[in-house]
């Protein structure tokens, strides 16, 4: 990721135990995060196709938890 300005929280021996993002970065990578389990989700939907279901029907599972 372009811009990243990390800086990291070291042990005494120097290694490299946890990294400090600000807010806006870390809300960039759950962004870019997100997108691609949207791209996988289509990817993994079109390798699977499975049958069509009325439009109403699919937003009434959703609604009800039924699909994620």
């Amino acid at each position: 990721m372009k811009g990243l300005h990390a800086e990291y929280l070291v042990d005494r021996d120097g290694k490299r135990k946890a990294v400090v993002i600000s807010v806006s970065e870390w809300e960039q990578i759950l962004d870019a995060l997100e997108e691609f389990e949207d791209i996988r989700a289509y990817d993994d939907a079109g390798q699977n196709p499975s049958e069509a279901i009325p439009f109403e029907q699919a937003v009434s599972e959703i609604d009800e938890g039924i699909v994620d």
